[in-house]
């Protein structure tokens, strides 16, 4: 009987072992795992607030060389990133452009005017063989005149009358050449308005002086040929860029909100520009006049031009060009050995900043006051300490007090 109690007494140890075990087991499946959570901290050091935007290179002084005068102009010879020197290399030439073709009514109002400049001329000529006629007689009779002085038939006064009248007549003649000169001339323009083109008498490009030379005004590059073909251009047309493309600057179109927080002489970091690292800047100017510009989205905005100066030596941006993209950032504000917090590790609690700080391998709700804030990080004013553990990017699942444990690299 003994022996037979020893045994139930055993087998119902045992039973209520595997029964312990079997609920620990259960227990322990059930129970909530640790979340997985990546960790930062909160430290100190320099906190720089930018506004970023898109810009564009471009030399500082452009010179757009145009056409002096009406003409045609020479196919160009010289092509973009040529060097030219003032006052000496030649741009471009321009030579007289061909007459233009003559329509009905114009050519018989031609032919008409210079019918009727043969008829001046001719009425000219009648002129001058007038005069030639009186001043021939003026001076038969000066000759009779001083005849009779020298017999004393005639008074001093009537022989000064006589040479008064030659001379009166020899002005009407000249005068009467020279209208007919004057004639001349005008029949010669009239005709000349009945030529064709191809049957005028242009100067051919052989001729020095047929051409007007453009020479470059400054030393440089040429940035961009507007215009490479012949062709007749009128005075003022734009026919190519010219400029220093060692002197450049920086132009960037930010929203007028962000430009009020821009002054002249912050420092600017100027990155995705296609070099192996980032360049430095500083802003000289901020243009005073806003313009508008319609947004990739279709949305009105009031844009501001702000002018930037490359600070570092010409060797470490010598690829940029005239007209290339880059990314500015801007500096608005500074701070030495500030206390910043990741600004992942942010979220929203009620009207309140708030992160999740790491206790005894659980996350603690806490709540922040910060200031300023970049794209990485956030100013702490108070509610926080330095080299405080804190979750980054908590997830839905990530609460006041519960366990959690930092995610191990892949």
């Amino acid at each position: 009987m003994a022996e037979f109690l020893g045994f139930e007494t055993r087998r119902l140890v045992l039973g209520g072992i595997v029964v312990v075990t079997l609920v620990g087991l259960i227990a322990l499946v059930f129970l909530p795992q640790p979340v997985p959570v990546d960790l930062g901290t909160v430290e100190r050091g320099t906190l720089e607030v930018t506004v970023a935007d898109e810009g564009e290179t471009r030399v500082r002084d452009i010179y757009t060389v145009s056409a002096p005068v009406d003409g045609r102009v020479l196919r160009l010879e010289v092509e973009a990133g040529d060097d030219v020197v003032a006052h000496k290399t030649v741009l471009f030439s321009i030579e007289p452009s061909s007459p233009q073709f003559l329509d009905i009514r114009t050519r018989s109002q031609a032919e008409a005017a210079v019918k009727a400049a043969e008829a001046a001329r001719a009425l000219s000529q009648a002129d001058v063989e007038r005069a030639e006629a009186e001043m021939e007689f003026a001076a038969a009779e000066l000759d009779r005149a001083e005849a009779l002085a020298q017999r004393g038939n005639i008074s001093t006064s009537a022989l000064d009358r006589a040479r008064l009248e030659l001379r009166t007549k020899q002005a009407a003649l000249e005068t009467a050449k020279a209208t007919l000169r004057v004639k001349e001339f005008e029949l010669e323009r009239t005709k000349a308005s009945l030529i064709d083109p191809g049957t005028s008498g242009t100067p051919t490009r052989t001729n020095e002086n047929c051409c007007v030379p453009v020479y470059s005004p400054i030393d440089g590059n040429v940035l961009r040929v507007l215009r490479e073909s012949e062709g007749v251009v009128a005075a003022g047309t734009p026919l190519i860029e010219i400029g220093d493309p060692s002197d450049l600057e920086i132009v960037v179109d930010l929203l007028s909100t962000d430009a009020v927080q821009v002054e002249a002489g912050a420092d600017v970091i100027i990155d995705d520009w296609g070099g192996p690292k980032p360049l430095m800047g500083r802003v000289r100017r901020v243009e005073p006049f806003g313009f508008t510009k319609i947004s990739a989205l279709g949305i009105e905005e009031q844009r501001v031009n702000v002018i930037i100066d490359l600070t570092d030596p010409r060797e470490a941006w010598q690829a940029l060009g005239h007209g290339y993209r880059v990314e500015a950032q801007i500096v608005t504000w500074r701070g030495e050995n500030t206390l910043m917090v990741p600004l992942g590790a942010l979220f929203r609690s009620g009207d309140r900043w708030a992160v999740f700080v790491v206790e005894g391998g659980r996350a603690n709700l806490r709540h922040i006051e910060i200031g300023r804030a970049n794209m990485e990080s956030a100013e702490v004013l108070s509610g926080i300490e330095a080299d405080t553990r804190i979750i980054l990017h908590p997830s839905d699942r990530v609460a006041d007090g519960v366990r959690i444990e930092e995610r191990q690299p892949a």
